[in-house]
């Protein structure tokens, strides 16, 4: 049925909630996950800043933590010996990477938390899930 499926992580408790059900059901069905972090990338202003300074102090730290929030999703798959490949992406829409790291990973199931956007950002905007549920042609399991 399932065999590739996308754990979308943002670092959050409700995030690594989805991924562990999305972790178990790679585990019965021997399917194999994708984990994908999703960080804005950096401003102009920030870019050159960071470039003229000869330093990388944002980028490496924004870098770092994203790598530290896609091992924790490696530890859980690979305590159940499910296969799991990561990677983190730079774009201000969230829900078009995870879109577009579902196509390139030819997954067939997105499995992410409930939500994405907090407060007023969500009644203006929408939601992540809701975003990705309305760009694709994959299943999504929305976890709570």
């Amino acid at each position: 049925m399932f065999k590739n499926i996308l754990l979308p992580v943002d670092g959050s408790e409700r995030a690594l909630k989805a991924v562990e059900v999305g972790i178990a059901l790679a585990a019965k069905l021997e399917a194999k996950v994708f984990a994908v972090h999703v960080m804005p990338p950096l401003s102009t202003v920030s870019f050159m800043s960071e470039l003229l300074q000869h330093s990388a102090c944002h980028s490496e730290v924004a870098k770092a933590t994203a790598q530290a929030y896609l091992d924790e999703v490696v530890k859980r798959a690979n305590a159940v010996n499910v296969p799991c490949e990561t990677e983190y992406v730079f774009d201000l829409r969230p829900y078009a990477a995870i879109v577009g790291a579902s196509a390139k990973h030819h997954c067939d199931l997105i499995v992410m938390r409930a939500r994405g956007s907090e407060g007023l950002e969500r009644v203006l905007l929408g939601s992540v899930p809701h975003k990705v549920m309305g760009c694709c042609n994959t299943p999504v399991l929305i976890c709570n």
